[in-house]
This record gives C-alpha cells, sequence and structure tokens, in this order.
C-alpha cells in the first residue's frame, strides 16, 4: 500500500513478544521509523533490521507516573510528536490514566480510563457485555474459597478458571480448564491471591479450537468501525484455553457485527481485540475477552490493499484517508515455537495426527518471528529459549547439589548422635 506521509514516528511500548516485532515490520517496511520500550534489548523485536532504536526501561514494575516521566522525556528526542502504541493490559492503562500527560509528547486514540479498566478487568466486562446485550458465557466471581467449594459441587463440568484483573501478572496462568470439583478446587487454591479474590468462574464451551473466532477492528471518534478483520483459531496455547498459535483468516458476518455492535454501544476509539467462540447449544457466537488494544495476533488479518489495524492507526493519527479493504481471505499465520508446543501436546491427547500436523501448515503466508528481510528476531527468539533452558538447567543443578549437601550435612550429624548415645551407653554400662 501507498502511504503518503510517513514521517511520524512510532513508539512501541512492551516489545517481548511476536506482536510488538509484528507491529515494526508492518510499519517498517512503509519506511516509518519505529522505537522500542522495554525493560530489556535482547528481545527478538529489538533485533529487528526495522527497530531504529531501542530504550530500556522496566514499563511493568514501574510506577505509572515515573513511566510517564520517562516517555515524557523520551518524546523530546523526536522532531515530531510520536504516535504511542501499548501492546499490553499495563501498558494501555498507563496510557489511559497517564493520558493528560502524555498527550503533550504523543500521539494515541483518547479513551477514558475507567472503560479501558472495565475491559481489561473480566468482572466488569462481563457485566458491560451483559448490559449491552452481547453473549457471553455464564461467569462466577466467588469472593472467598467457600464460595468457590459451594460452586464447585453445583456446577457442571467443564469449567475455566481466569484471573478477573489480567493485570495482575504475579499470579501464574491465564486459563485453564478443570474437568472436576477437585481439580477445581486445586487449581483455584494455586491461583487465587489469598485477601484479594481475583479468580473467575466460566462456563466453558466444548468443541473443537476451530470454535474460537477473533475480531480484529479499528474505530474512529465516533466509533465507526473504519478497518475490520474476523479469523478463527486452528491451533492454540495452552491448547483448548489459550493464544493463536496458528490461525486462518476468514470472514464471519455474526462475529464482526457483534463486535462492531459492542464497541460502538460503549464509544470505544482505537484498535480492539476481540475472542470469540461459538456455542452450539444456541448457535450463538459468545464473547470471551476484549482486549482494548493491538492483538499480537494482528498480522493474521491482512487486507488485499495490504491493510492491517496498526497502519490504520496511523494513517486516522497523522490525519491521512484510512482506505477500505477487503480482508485476505484463508490468509495463515503462525507462532512458531508456541505452535511446536502447542502441537505436541495435540499429538499427545491424541487430538492430531502427523499427517494432520503436516497438512495445518500448508499456505502458511506470514510467521510470528521468521521473515526472510528480517531473519535476525527468529535467531534471538531460538537464542533466548536456550539461554532459558541453560539457566534452568543450572538452577537445578545448584538446587540438587544444595539438598544433596543438606542429606550429607544431616547423615553427618546422625552418624555424630549415633556414635555419642553408644558412647554414652558404654560409659552407663561401665559405671
Amino acid at each position: 500500500m501507498n502511504m503518503k506521509d510517513t514521517s511520524t514516528p512510532v513508539v512501541v511500548l512492551k516489545t517481548e513478544h511476536y506482536g510488538g516485532l509484528g507491529i515494526m515490520r508492518s510499519l517498517g517496511r512503509l519506511g516509518i521509523s519505529v522505537y522500542g520500550v522495554d525493560r530489556a534489548r535482547h528481545f527478538p523485536a529489538m533485533q529487528s533490521r526495522f527497530c531504529r532504536k531501542s530504550f530500556r526501561w522496566d514499563i511493568d514494575d514501574a510506577p505509572f507516573e515515573d513511566s510517564a516521566e520517562f516517555l515524557l522525556s523520551l518524546s523530546k528526542r523526536f522532531k515530531k510528536r510520536a504516535i504511542l502504541i501499548p501492546t499490553s493490559d499495563e501498558t494501555t492503562m498507563l496510557v489511559a490514566q497517564c493520558a493528560d500527560v502524555l498527550k503533550e509528547g504523543f500521539m494515541f486514540p483518547y479513551q477514558p480510563a475507567g472503560l479501558i479498566r472495565s475491559l481489561c478487568h473480566k468482572k466488569e466486562m462481563y457485566f458491560l457485555a451483559r448490559r449491552h446485550g452481547i453473549p457471553i458465557p455464564d461467569s462466577y466471581f466467588p469472593a472467598s474459597r467457600n464460595e468457590a467449594l459451594q460452586l464447585s459441587e453445583t456446577l457442571s463440568y467443564p469449567l475455566l478458571l481466569k484471573r478477573i484483573d489480567r493485570r495482575k501478572l504475579h499470579l501464574a496462568g491465564k486459563a485453564v480448564l478443570v474437568h472436576n470439583a477437585e481439580q477445581l478446587m486445586e487449581k483455584y487454591d494455586g491461583m487465587e491471591d489469598d485477601g484479594n479474590p481475583n479468580i473467575m468462574i466460566q462456563k466453558y464451551i466444548p468443541g473443537r479450537d476451530d470454535c474460537a473466532w477473533t475480531f480484529n477492528g479499528f474505530f474512529d471518534k465516533n466509533s465507526d468501525c473504519l478497518v475490520a478483520f474476523t479469523g478463527k483459531k486452528i491451533r492454540q496455547y495452552p491448547i483448548y484455553a489459550g493464544m493463536m498459535s496458528l490461525g486462518i483468516s476468514r470472514w464471519n458476518e455474526m462475529v464482526a457485527s457483534s463486535a462492531q455492535e459492542f464497541m460502538k454501544a460503549i464509544g470505544y476509539h482505537g484498535i480492539v481485540d476481540i475472542d470469540f467462540r461459538f456455542d452450539a447449544q444456541d448457535e450463538r457466537f459468545k464473547v470471551l475477552a476484549v482486549n482494548p488494544r493491538i492483538g499480537a495476533t494482528f498480522r493474521l488479518f491482512v487486507g488485499r490493499n495490504g491493510m492491517d489495524v496498526v497502519r490504520a492507526l496511523y494513517l486516522a493519527l497523522t490525519d491521512q484517508q484510512v482506505s477500505p479493504t477487503v480482508p485476505w481471505e484463508n490468509r495463515k499465520w503462525i507462532v512458531e515455537d508456541n505452535d511446536l508446543l502447542s502441537s505436541y501436546r495435540y499429538v499427545r491427547d491424541r487430538k492430531l495426527s502427523f499427517s494432520g500436523w503436516i497438512h495445518s501448515f500448508r499456505g502458511i503466508n506470514e510467521a510470528g518471528y521468521f521473515a526472510f528481510d528480517d531473519p535476525v528476531p527468529f535467531f534471538s527468539m531460538w537464542g533466548n529459549h536456550m539461554r532459558r533452558l541453560l539457566a534452568r538447567i543450572v538452577r537445578r543443578r545448584r538446587v540438587h547439589s544444595q539438598r544433596k549437601n543438606i542429606r550429607s550435612a544431616s547423615d553427618r550429624k546422625r552418624k555424630i548422635t549415633i556414635e555419642i548415645e553408644q558412647h554414652v551407653e558404654q560409659e552407663r554400662v561401665q559405671v
């Protein structure tokens, strides 16, 4: 696609995964200067030839006020006001809460902080959808372990356990599928934060992974959808309840209409990524999650004219025309490392045959990490995996060595104790 003005720089907040890399490639290939901000420079996106420069800042752990101050100082490096693109719930909340400060140095779609918080918070999003008549799976929000225990004995299975507030990153696991009351309570105890309830129990909609659909769109200031795409998952990681690892772009009018109706009703402006699942019981597509930001899988969705949601955002914020586009039907996209892991587990569960696995790779148009014109991030990704693997091996050996030393010390102590007891016994006999 041709873009008349590419002089406005872009700053990507949080580039650890393939989503940030996709932004850099999509805009960088048009000649736009793209910069990355994250806690480390070894992330694959930072190694991309389309990353003009990277800046280190721990965006997850720093207070919002400190991050806003850092970003404002960073904006002074650019000749023009840059476009700011958050890629996570935490960075999206940062931009929404500090919008009045950040707008001095950056451009971004203005969103009320309360609306962003409601969409990121699963409990609030659930009631928001219900209020506007948007189909959503039945969900329950236990305020204590006793309430969770009562629900475990009355609800039908399988069920999903999810975090209510997705910004609480210290809690393990995004979603867990459970098949009985014992599993539910075991997972609940492992995920819940004592004194601060943050777990929801949601009805699991049965069906294959290709029942899971995704909507990507860009909405203007009037909440009119200028660009819309839909597609479905072929595989996901973690399996059965995770993010897309292999997907295909296919138009679904019911999904698109439901998403546009929802966003129009709440007055949303900007990029949105929404997960749906088809419920065969009532033949409706139901909302699973709303991400009020660009989704990591956005490069599955490309129009025939090269349009995607991040390019639509750039055009809109630089006062250029967002041309209508026809979605590229049956376009395939893969995340290499995640799909390798998910494929293994599908095969292990006898949900995927070897021939089916091979056949699924036919027609892949783009990958999350590998690109012929930008190969370094792919090798950087595998290098990071190897570093983590080696670090895990070193930690295990260290723990094993410590346990061995403890056992040796315990054995020595036991031996000395026995010798002392024997000596005392001999002295007593002699007396």
